[in-house]
């Protein structure tokens, strides 16, 4: 609503492309799934590039094929890896974040190009904003590529962030299934991610990490119970979130 009570048109039009964008990408996506049940692919692998191409389109006659031209279909692969983790930044592309689960498919997939850009974009989004966003759902192969950004990329100083993400998005509906379905080399970028952050947990939570004056032992002994009780609540949630995510 605009300040003299008139409706946001522009905001409102937005909205709706968004949202049959959503519906067509969820039609779309199962009827490839049924596709590839009907085709009887040989490996989950298989069955998992028929729902990611879903998107494509064949080419018709009217497309030029015959023109050499240096251009690549994958952008990413133009991209060296010598670019430095510091001086990472989300794309000028992005001029806001993604409010719904379109618009992150479609920033996700065209603007980001790396995955320190993408590790980038799920921290300022935050755990909060990304619950809110795949609330209804979580599209088809989005946690695997999550589980492996994260993994690659995190560090001592985004833990907790992490931990708030991965929370948020066990609370996502169809969440399970969505874990049912990660690739093997998607599983073990879980494990690999949960390996990391149980290894700076215990750095954290060192002796001494949070110690005191020792002019006031009443408040340092104070301190180290809270500290302690900190340590098993977090634990706890370590735990929980290594089950929701099937890491033994």
């Amino acid at each position: 609503m605009e300040a003299d009570g008139a409706l946001d048109l522009g905001a409102l039009h937005r909205e709706l492309r968004a949202a049959l964008a959503a519906d067509e990408k969820h039609a779309r996506e199962d009827e490839a799934k049924f596709r590839a049940v009907r085709q009887r692919v040989g490996s989950y692998e298989e069955f998992r590039d028929i729902v990611l191409a879903s998107h494509l389109k064949p080419l018709e006659k009217k497309d030029k094929m015959g023109n050499k031209r240096n251009v690549l279909w994958n952008p990413c692969a133009g991209h060296t890896k010598g670019q430095q983790a510091g001086d990472v930044e989300i794309p000028q592309e992005l001029d806001q974040l993604p409010g719904t689960s379109a618009e992150f498919y479609r920033d996700w997939r065209r603007c980001l190009k790396s995955g320190k850009e993408k590790y980038q974009l799920l921290l300022k989004l935050e755990g909060k904003a990304l619950g809110r966003i795949f609330q209804a759902d979580l599209g088809f192969g989005l946690l695997g590529e999550f589980l492996a950004v994260l993994a690659e990329n995190i560090c001592h100083e985004d833990r907790d962030a992490v931990l708030q993400i991965l929370q948020s998005l066990s609370g996502t509906k169809r969440f399970g299934l969505n874990v049912d379905l990660l690739s093997e080399s998607e599983k073990e970028s879980t494990r690999d991610l949960f390996r990391k952050l149980q290894s700076m947990s215990r750095d954290y939570w060192t002796p001494g990490h949070f110690s005191g004056p020792d002019s006031c032992k009443a408040e340092r002994e104070a301190h180290l119970t809270d500290t302690s009780l900190q340590k098993e609540a977090e634990e706890r949630i370590m735990m929980e979130l290594m089950k929701c995510y099937q890491v033994s």
